[in-house]
């Protein structure tokens, strides 16, 4: 979907800059978890952190990304 709204001057960069955040997430995320469950010796609050992610996420598709279209740069 990236290579569809991205301007197509700017795909390389664009592909980047979103690998980056999306491995950045997946490096912090087993820190985190573990922090947490070891700052409380249980895997409630690793549990309610992932499902608070995906709230957000799915509360950030919904009502912040709006329609899905090309970008032109000017």
């Amino acid at each position: 979907m990236l290579s569809e709204v991205a301007p197509s001057e700017t795909i390389g960069l664009a592909g980047g800059v979103f690998n980056f955040f999306a491995n950045m997430a997946g490096i912090l995320t087993p820190l985190i978890i573990g922090f947490i469950v070891a700052a409380t010796s249980s895997y409630n609050g690793a549990i309610l952190f992932v499902g608070a992610v995906v709230f957000i996420g799915a509360f950030s598709y919904i009502f912040i990304v709006g329609k899905i279209e090309r970008i032109t740069l000017r």
